[in-house]
């Protein structure tokens, strides 16, 4: 567990007992945290009657002016103080790393409440317990003795220690009933093991205990701000994984028999054919945020040695409404794409590898372009997010409805904006190309390392170079990387901007204009990664006049790639360079992200 330290901590005191409001103040006035007039309003304003809240809860409320700068004293910063005062070490709960099935084991529920603790840590030595009444000691010793381990205390918010209590112990109690529902079923694990006696009884996908369990499941993900659920059967467990800000997180392990009967509750609930198990599937399902917002996710099935293994995709539901500015794009490629999505008829394509953000690019943009006055109509595979302003259709291969059959059929629907999900055959380039000749703006993507690349890709399957230069409009490469963490972020000493400069060579570009490179610190606010959200970096390349006559001469990646730079397009590392220059984000996550300058 990570603690942080955000004052000096003051002189451990030789109290022993439950808080006090009043003496919390008392001691904050004494170090000069407040002065002693807010120390008498503070106290005048909680005189007012009695109240049942937790006393940092009744001060934070208060709103306390520091002496040194008049900032409020918030509950972080009173739970903070209170541990320097108690000698004790803060923590700032991660539910991601705590063990919930150990806390259930450790103590009971009605145990944690009576002593306002918490256990967050369980290793083979220690108890690591959060408490928010540091001065009191008398449950330590019940607890050593009954977990068989030394107790390490460390002084959490008593919001906080409430809140996971409620939510750790109601988790356990939920795996624990859907567990005795029903035994573990190995029928679909590769690796099957007889045991004589057993009870092979499947767990019903409605018994309440999985219900409930997937209802926290769906709620601790959307609240850790996830991208993707991932639910992974091993051979002696289950496995629950978090994709946040591009990186998995491991979550919970559970019997491998709720994990089975929770994706089969998801498969009901998604329309998926729950007794099949044997072929890959997709589902969808759309839900509400704690917020009240609409969430959809897209569901994939995929039969593995240990059994079925799925993966829930979550669409953020402020995607189609995101501006260029909030995507990453820069000022100066914001306002090429934007003239070449209002172009009247033509193909723009975007580039990336799975997971570089192509889809999120592609819905904020038609969204902003899909007014009444035209008709937007996409054929995808399969439909990521379900847009009322677009008319979507999905491919289904089993029914011989390609992409190009799609398209083919979309011509005939009056469309002004044609969006296609890939191509990836000449078939569906010739109809592209079609579209496009034929008046229609055609919007696609291409799995391509970079944007002139998309170019020779066409070439390769088939396109002739004078239907390029007749039809397509510009090609945007993209790359996500993640962004630094804001709160803690701090000046790389060590990383000029001078050697940014260089970093870039042969691409001349000024960096200089006060620019500071950051570097990662880590703090409670991003799980000391350093990191928070992400960003895209963008290369944008448009076809002028003097590239077509390249396409028309059988060219090199390295002769369209330095007429693309003559016409403004910034290559991707170069993108990346400026965000690092920028505070954004860092060097490192831009060389793993984007391919090198040659």
């Amino acid at each position: 567990m990570s603690t942080t330290a955000r004052s000096p901590r003051p002189a451990a005191t030789a109290y022993v007992g439950p808080l006090d409001w009043r003496r919390v103040v008392e001691w904050l006035r004494e170090d000069g945290m407040i002065s002693g007039e807010e120390a008498a309003r503070t106290v005048a304003r909680c005189a007012q009657g009695e109240s049942a809240l937790h006393p940092l809860v009744r001060l934070a409320n208060v709103a306390m002016s520091r002496a040194a700068n008049g900032k409020s004293l918030d509950i972080e910063d009173l739970t903070q103080y209170v541990a320097g005062r108690a000698g004790v070490d803060y923590l700032r709960i991660d539910p991601l790393r705590v063990d919930v099935g150990k806390v259930a084991e450790t103590m009971s529920a009605a145990y944690a409440e009576r002593h306002r603790v918490l256990p967050v840590q369980v290793t083979a030595s220690e108890v690591v317990v959060a408490t928010a009444e540091p001065f009191i000691h008398d449950w330590i010793a019940e607890v050593e003795r009954q977990a068989k381990r030394r107790v390490r205390r460390v002084v959490a918010n008593p919001l906080e220690i409430q809140r996971f209590t409620a939510e750790f112990f109601a988790l356990a109690k939920s795996v624990r009933a859907a567990q005795k529902a029903g035994a573990t079923n190995t029928a679909a694990s590769f690796e099957q093991l007889v045991e004589l006696g057993r009870s092979n009884r499947q767990l019903d996908a409605n018994d309440q205990g999985v219900v409930r369990v997937v209802d926290w499941l769906w709620q601790y993900a959307f609240d850790q701000r996830a991208s993707d659920i991932h639910l992974e059967p091993r051979r002696e467990q289950g496995v629950i994984r978090f994709r946040i800000d591009g990186v998995l997180h491991s979550v919970y392990q559970m019997p491998i028999g709720v994990l089975n009967a929770m994706v089969a509750r998801v498969k009901l609930l998604g329309r998926m054919d729950v007794v099949e198990r044997r072929r890959p599937q997709d589902g969808r399902i759309k839900t509400r945020n704690p917020g009240g917002d609409e969430v959809e996710m897209r569901l994939s099935t995929l039969p593995t040695a240990f059994g079925e293994k799925m993966v829930m995709r979550i669409f953020d539901p402020d995607t189609a409404v995101k501006d260029l500015d909030a995507l990453g794009f820069s000022s100066h490629d914001a306002q090429r794409w934007e003239q070449l999505v209002h172009r009247p008829h033509g193909i723009i394509l975007v580039t990336g590898p799975t997971g570089s953000g192509k889809t999120t690019t592609l819905y904020s943009t038609l969204k902003r372009i899909a007014t009444d006055e035209v008709n937007v109509s996409t054929i995808e595979d399969p439909i990521e997010m379900i847009e009322p302003a677009f008319n979507q259709t999905q491919v289904q291969p089993q029914l011989d409805f390609s992409f190009a059959e799609g398209l083919r059929a979309l011509m005939r629907q009056d469309p002004d904006i044609i969006m296609v999900g890939e191509i990836r055959d000449l078939e569906t380039a010739d109809m592209a190309v079609q579209a496009a000749l034929t008046g229609h703006l055609v919007f696609s993507t291409l799995h391509t390392n970079d944007a002139p690349s998309a170019i020779t890709r066409l070439m390769e399957l088939g396109v002739p170079p004078y239907l390029l230069n007749a039809t397509v409009l510009g090609v945007l490469a993209q790359r996500l990387v993640r962004t630094l963490c804001k709160e803690c972020k701090q000046p790389d000493e060590a990383f000029t901007v001078e050697a940014l400069g260089e970093f870039v060579k042969p691409w001349k570009i000024n960096l200089n204009g006060g620019y500071r490179p950051y570097e990662p610190v880590g703090c409670v606010d991003c799980r000391m990664t350093g990191f928070m959200g992400r960003m895209g970096l963008y290369e944008l390349l448009t076809i002028s006049e003097a590239f077509k006559d390249k396409i028309g001469k059988a060219p090199s990646m390295e002769t369209l790639r330095r007429q693309g730079v003559a016409d403004g397009m910034r290559p991707l590392r170069l993108a990346g360079a400026l965000r690092v220059a920028e505070g954004v984000t860092t060097i490192e996550e831009v060389v793993v992200a984007t391919p090198p300058l040659d």
